[in-house]
């Protein structure tokens, strides 16, 4: 039966009272304000051009050609020091529409929290520029009190720009794209439009984009509005040399349109390498009657009539990638299928005692589907399981974006997740993600020196390590989701069955102990809420094997890990 939406789907232990310790009751201290001359001489010249061109009046608020003009309809970025909720408080009782709000972690112990607000009309900017005045005069009233520690902690002011639009990683991707490429090649990206709730506006903003993609010599592919989220998007080519004045940051660029909010390459599958086929045990196979299926696996096209598989999946395709969908290439949707069904087969557990419903959003080479924005994609097959499979509870979704590692700001397709899962009643099973390069452990010059060390020495550096590259461990889009369960998994001591490939002990990071995998992605979710491969490492982890690979540096090299894992063996392929 269908979960009730109002009630938790996981019992949670409250925490027992505890009785405050001795001392002082402590409380965060707030940021220092910035000097009042410091604000004038920084600050103040920008009021002053908004207050020089309210006094011109309403025609010489629609010269949108000038990247300075404060333009109604336009954006404005608003970098403060210190928590953004009073900010954000503040800034509605003057009539702006707070349209996103990211923390942002620079160098250092202090945080910049970025406010981005959207200029309704004449009159919120009017109510902002004299308040600005007053509170430089002292003259703030009974309730605008507020403003002054926003105008006191206010590092910048500036209108929505290309620099907004483009985020740096995001640049970088981009121009490896485009490299070597002719200035007339299509390339494909997606282009998030600032969301508009109503369909009127919405509706001119993305004509005006597409229009100006046109006229560059581009096409429009799909489009996506879900309300529920915010999102507005589009997926288009673009031409090369468009896309190197997107990178360039240029005005005249795609990337200076007002009715833009991001420009991402075109999201990719996280990739991920599966042990070669096993052939099903004789007499694997479950005969007899399964339960109805409450969980939904959204993955790539399984291989339906494995021996191992053809009883329990129940497959719905409704965007037709199963007859595109090479049986030779249908890796992960098979791994994870057999997963969910009947566990690592190292261990011989029963399985699964119900079918599994699964949605095929990968294609053929487990790819997402060129011409579909994936966000749309996983909303359409969401929204369609309460019809289809209305017993499903539970949606494991262990596949990720590439190309959008977490940066404080909530992506949109962990956005889609939380509200699906408050509006249906869902429980998601998101995957951290897996890291498959190769990096050095310097403590060891070479691989012999660190296979030969002592299990506490080893596991100590390899520690080190991984918290130097923390910061390029990130969590894929959407693991960062707030509402579903993000799984790491951990490194056991676990012997190998049938593995004759399998690593002996020697060299293992971590001998003899349970820890979180050296692979997984390992950093903190939204707002610190979660971090995977630590907060979740008791959990087993959903997600194919791993085949055993080792680098062999050279002597003069640190110590070159490769990717340690502990797979859990699946049924593979089958033709």
């Amino acid at each position: 039966m269908p979960s009730d939406p109002t009630k938790p789907l996981l019992r949670l232990i409250p925490q027992v009272e505890q009785p405050r310790g001795p001392g002082r009751r402590g409380f965060p201290r707030p940021p220092a304000p910035f000097s009042h001359e410091r604000q004038t001489q920084q600050i103040g010249p920008k009021f002053n051009r908004l207050a020089e061109i309210l006094k011109r009046g309403g025609g010489a608020l629609q010269l949108r050609a000038d990247p300075t003009a404060l333009a109604p309809e336009r954006l404005l970025v608003f970098e403060v020091r210190g928590p953004i909720g009073a900010f954000a408080d503040a800034a509605r009782s003057v009539g702006f529409e707070l349209v996103d709000e990211e923390e942002i972690q620079p160098d250092g112990d202090d945080k910049q929290p970025v406010a981005y607000l959207m200029v309704p009309d004449l009159t919120a900017l009017r109510n902002i520029e004299s308040l600005w005045r007053r509170w430089r005069a002292g003259q703030l009233v009974w309730g605008e009190k507020t403003w002054s520690n926003v105008f006191e902690r206010l590092r910048d002011l500036r209108p929505w720009g290309p620099a907004d639009r483009v985020q740096r990683n995001e640049a970088v991707l981009l121009a490896a794209e485009i490299e070597g490429r002719d200035d007339a090649e299509l390339v494909r990206l997606e282009i998030e439009l600032v969301f508009r709730e109503y369909e009127g506006a919405a509706a001119e903003n993305a004509e005006n984009v597409i229009s100006a993609v046109a006229a560059r010599g581009g096409r429009l592919i799909a489009r996506a509005r879900i309300a529920d989220i915010a999102y507005h998007a589009l997926l288009v080519d673009l031409p090369v040399w468009t896309i190197r004045q997107i990178i360039e940051l240029a005005l005249e660029g795609i990337a200076g349109l007002e009715s833009v909010m991001h420009i991402r390459p075109q999201s990719v599958a996280t990739t991920v390498e599966v042990e070669d086929p096993i052939e099903p045990d004789p007499g694997a196979a479950v005969v007899g009657q399964l339960g109805e299926p409450i969980l939904a696996l959204l993955d790539g096209v399984p291989v339906v009539n494995h021996p191992l598989l053809a009883n329990h999946v129940r497959i719905e395709d409704p965007f037709d990638l199963e007859p595109g969908a090479l049986v030779a290439h249908r890796t992960h949707g098979t791994a994870m299928a057999s997963l969910i069904v009947h566990g690592d087969r190292n261990r011989s557990e029963p399985p699964l005692p119900r079918q599994i419903h699964v949605v095929p959003v990968m294609g053929d080479g487990d790819a997402f589907p060129r011409d579909r924005l994936v966000i749309d994609l996983i909303y359409l097959a969401v929204s369609g399981l309460r019809k289809t499979a209305p017993d499903v509870l539970i949606v494991n979704l262990s596949l990720g974006n590439a190309r959008r590692p977490f940066y404080g700001q909530l992506s949109a397709w962990a956005r889609l997740i939380d509200r699906m899962s408050q509006r249906l009643g869902l429980l998601f099973i998101v995957s951290a993600g897996n890291i498959i390069d190769h990096f050095g452990v310097a403590a060891f010059a070479t691989s012999g020196e660190y296979e030969a060390s002592a299990d506490v020495d080893r596991a100590a550096a390899m520690l080190v390590a991984l918290n130097n590259i923390a910061g390029d461990r990130r969590l894929f889009s959407p693991a960062e989701t707030v509402n579903g369960v993000t799984v790491g998994g951990m490194q056991r001591r676990r012997h190998f069955v049938n593995r004759p490939r399998a690593r002996t002990a020697t060299g293992r990071p971590f001998p003899g102990a349970s820890h979180f995998k050296p692979i997984e992605r390992a950093w903190s979710g939204f707002r610190q809420c979660s971090e995977a491969g630590h907060s979740y490492a008791r959990r087993e982890r959903a997600s194919s094997c791993r085949k055993q690979r080792r680098a062999h540096p050279r002597a003069t090299d640190p110590a070159d890990t490769g990717c340690w894992s502990q797979g859990s063996r699946t049924s593979g392929q089958w033709s």
